[in-house]
């Protein structure tokens, strides 16, 4: 029997042996993703770092969908980010302050968490030379692969003392910009000939600020451009535990695995399509829409094509709006009301207007119609998310699509650190371990002579 056959005859065999009929979940009162008939997640744990909210219970009835809501140790993400536009500040530095101690710092503890950040950016020459060896297209996988090589690098790898764990979340908090602009540089030079620059980070720059010099270098990015990569930065730090890859990074952390494992592991989940790799899918519909849509100003001529996209009818079939809809905001996603406003002042800046109208009806007419199409349903309640304006912000930063979900980790990690920190901080550990129901039939054991196979 040939490689092939072998092969074919395995991948056959899983149309059977991996079908199970929906109706057993039912049977069983499976919570399929962990989501309960009402598409609210399933409680498994608590947590004093973060809250999302998008909808209100009531006793004895359905959910109430309400404005969407992201809590930071108590304090709303959009008071952080008001304070930060009224003062013309960086925040991201302060946000992961606050993630990690749970509380805002002073003026000199910020002073000198900034300084401990800045001496932390810079990568070994060891660590260094080990990373920009890594080849790949993919720069989360580049990255997942580096934060490997630190364990190597790390005497205390293994020590998940509190002191410890805080000095490996600044160390990698610090670092993940300067990797991920490496990295980039590194796969241009391997696989499109570019000359390959490697720009040390600045001790006087924020995190936005250095990625941007990193990655592009000197007089290439704007004061806007910095601010808005800033807030992005904010608003993506941290989404509860609930969330794919945070809670991931709390799964393998509760085994007592070390933080390099564990890290790895949540890039990896938030790696995927339906996580951190989404605004990648928007702005991919975006340009599709930008070339079908012969008047950017016709309601009617957007809705019938979005229609068609729902229908599978049109674009890539899949029956998605991409950027539209989320597991727990209903009426709005705050993040994406606060990026959309940045995004506005960005288009300005850079001539693109008329796009970010474009988008901004598309957000409109994509709601509506996802609601007239789906029924007006409290489950199908749907918003836009984040991810519908990020990926046109960093386009129009003039950052390359390679590094978009990256970022998204850039920023994450500060939560991914705090959650690690708090689950193997509980007085009581216990390693989370869920049950599934095993729906197989019985059979008997055959011996090898006996069997065969058409």
């Amino acid at each position: 029997m040939s490689t092939d056959d072998i092969i074919k005859k395995l991948t056959d065999s899983i149309k059977v042996t991996s079908y199970i009929d929906n109706e057993l979940f039912i049977k069983y009162n499976v919570k399929r993703g962990l989501r309960n008939e009402d598409h609210s997640g399933v409680l498994v744990g608590l947590t004093t770092i973060g809250d999302v909210v998008g909808y209100e219970r009531q006793e004895g009835g359905p959910l109430k969908a309400i404005p969407g809501k992201l809590i930071y140790r108590g304090i709303d993400v959009e008071d952080i980010a008001e304070s930060l536009q009224k003062t013309h500040r960086f925040g991201f530095e302060e946000t992961v302050f606050l993630l990690l101690a749970g509380y805002l710092p002073s003026k000199e503890e910020l002073d000198s968490f900034n300084e401990l950040i800045s001496e932390q950016r810079r990568i070994e020459d060891m660590s260094k030379f080990s990373i920009l060896q890594l080849q790949g297209h993919d720069i989360m996988n580049i990255l997942a692969r580096s934060v490997m090589i630190m364990y190597t690098f790390d005497e205390e790898a293994d020590n998940t003392s509190r002191e410890n764990l805080m000095k490996q979340a600044v160390s990698l908090i610090a670092k993940f910009p300067t990797i991920i602009a490496y990295a980039y540089h590194s796969m241009r030079h391997t696989y499109q000939g570019r000359t390959m620059a490697i720009r040390h980070p600045k001790d006087n720059l924020s995190i936005a600020e250095n990625f941007l010099y990193m990655l592009k270098g000197p007089d290439n990015y704007t004061e806007l451009d910095a601010r808005i990569l800033d807030m992005a930065l904010v608003l993506h730090a941290d989404h509860g535990g609930g969330n794919n890859s945070t809670f991931t990074i709390r799964v393998t952390s509760s085994s007592g695995t070390d933080t390099y494992s564990s890290v790895t592991a949540a890039i990896g989940s938030l790696k995927g399509p339906l996580h951190g790799g989404a605004n990648l899918k928007v702005i991919d519909m975006f340009n599709h829409l930008k070339e079908v849509i012969s008047d950017w100003n016709n309601e009617a001529e957007i809705k019938e094509y979005l229609l068609k996209m729902l229908r599978k009818e049109a674009y890539n079939r899949t029956g998605l709006i991409y950027g539209i809809g989320h597991a727990v905001y209903t009426i709005s996603d705050p993040r994406a009301e606060i990026l959309k406003v940045m995004a506005r002042d960005l288009a300005k800046e850079k001539g693109r207007e008329d796009e970010f109208a474009f988008l901004e009806l598309i957000e409109k007419l994509g709601v509506e119609t996802f609601m007239e199409f789906k029924g007006n349903n409290v489950n199908k309640r749907v918003c836009a998310n984040v991810d519908f304006y990020s990926g046109f912000v960093y386009e129009m930063i003039g950052l390359p699509k390679e590094v978009f979900t990256p970022i998204f980790a850039m920023a994450r990690i500060a939560g991914w650190m705090a959650h690690r920190i708090e689950e193997l901080n509980f007085d009581s550990k216990r390693i989370i371990r869920p049950a599934y129901k095993n729906v197989a039939d019985r059979k008997d054991y055959v011996a090898l002579e006996q069997r065969s196979r058409k």
